[in-house]
């Protein structure tokens, strides 16, 4: 194996950010959470940087709507509805005519009404409306079974695989659960679907037939945590849920808090993680999509080179103290490259190291084809190898 030294990792920082590293851990201690369970991930590279019984399957409650509006921002990507379309209200997403919805979040819509799919999501988002989710999933799917249908579909592409909906709203129900970890990837499909979309989880209130309703994420109106989203969720089996993400500059944090002792409880959990995240870690592109990291000869072949590098932008979330310590080689893994080679071929490994710790790796790959020499250049090249 051939084996190449690259740069420490401070001389990436002048580059930008997205990426696919594991989890990944430090040495930093993060501060104490009071909740059942939670998770405060980067949103840019989907590392967990620290985590509280993440995979201990709880009650979603409202968090649920965050599925909701997934599925119905995935229907209008599909062009199979759009914003703008109008929703003629059932009477199955008439608050006061359904008893199921006695006491619960509500938009306070009324049959025969018509509203547009973009202010039904609005309800969903910043009322916590469950009226909105059922009138939205008639609309899309024909019927709030199958849409929840479409909701456990999307979680099994997202790879959730802890998650199982019941509802299209969260109201308890026998077998519907969830994850801290798989709602923070939620999330992070969320914050990276249409930004349209996703800008109404920062809207603070939405007025509806004369009502007035304030967002209940609290923490929208923390001037110093640039929250901008997501959600809250309360039952009384579930506890008080929160996932809130915060964007300082171009770092981006989601903290998930399931299973909180109060309103302003999980607010102070979630508060305390994005603190702790924003002061000890940095989002770093290492690598960019198609930018060579070395020249490798290639045996046979026409060029006698070829450029080596990832095929994809590569970030990683790491800690400021860590900085200087942290270095990238890559590993060529066959003893020589040999034409032909296809443009993208798999060739080796990049290996980012922290001292001796690998904290992730990523394929190397080949920037540009080879193509078997002639005659000529496969003779001398047999005979240099012999010699």
């Amino acid at each position: 194996m051939k084996r190449r030294q690259l740069a420490t990792i401070t001389g990436f920082l002048f580059l930008a950010f997205q990426a696919h590293a594991a989890a990944i851990s430090f040495p930093l201690t993060p501060p104490p959470v009071d909740a059942a369970s939670w998770v405060l991930m980067d949103a840019t590279t989907g590392q967990i940087l620290t985590e509280g019984n993440a995979d201990e399957q709880r009650n979603p409650a409202s968090l649920t709507k965050l599925m909701t509006g997934y599925v119905v921002d995935r229907a209008i990507d599909q062009h199979r509805i759009s914003r703008d379309d109008k929703v003629t209200i059932g009477q199955d997403a008439w608050g006061a005519g359904n008893p199921v919805f006695k006491g619960s979040s509500l938009m306070f819509l009324k049959p025969g009404e018509q509203v547009t799919v973009r202010d039904l999501s609005r309800g969903v988002i910043i009322d916590s409306g469950n009226d909105a989710c059922v009138a939205l999933a008639d609309y899309v799917a024909g019927s709030q079974d199958a849409f929840v249908k479409m909701m456990n579909d999307y979680a099994a592409k997202l790879g959730l695989t802890h998650t199982h909906f019941e509802t299209v709203h969260g109201l308890d129900a026998p077998g519907q659960h969830t994850t801290a970890r798989d709602l923070a990837v939620l999330s992070r499909a969320i914050i990276n679907g249409e930004p349209d979309f996703y800008q109404m989880y920062s809207e603070k209130s939405l007025t509806w037939n004369g009502i007035t309703q304030q967002n209940r994420n609290g923490l929208l109106w923390d001037k110093n945590l640039h929250v901008d989203g997501l959600k809250t969720g309360h039952t009384e089996s579930a506890g008080f849920n929160l996932i809130a993400s915060s964007l300082e500059g171009r770092h981006r944090l989601i903290a998930v808090i399931m299973g909180g002792k109060s309103p302003k409880g999980r607010e102070e959990q979630a508060r305390k993680l994005l603190i702790w995240g924003n002061s000890n870690f940095d989002t770093v592109q290492l690598f960019h999509a198609g930018k060579a990291l070395g020249k490798e000869t290639v045996w046979y072949g026409n060029p006698h080179q070829v450029e080596v590098g990832t095929t994809e932008d590569i970030y990683l979330s790491v800690p400021r103290s860590a900085m200087d310590n942290i270095k990238a080689k890559y590993v060529i893994d066959r003893q020589d490259l040999e034409a032909p080679l296809k443009q993208g071929e798999k060739v080796g490994t990049i290996q980012v190291i922290d001292k001796d710790q690998v904290l992730a790796s990523y394929p190397l790959m080949t920037l540009n084809k080879v193509e078997e020499g002639g005659i000529v250049t496969k003779i001398g090249d047999y005979l240099k190898k012999k010699l």
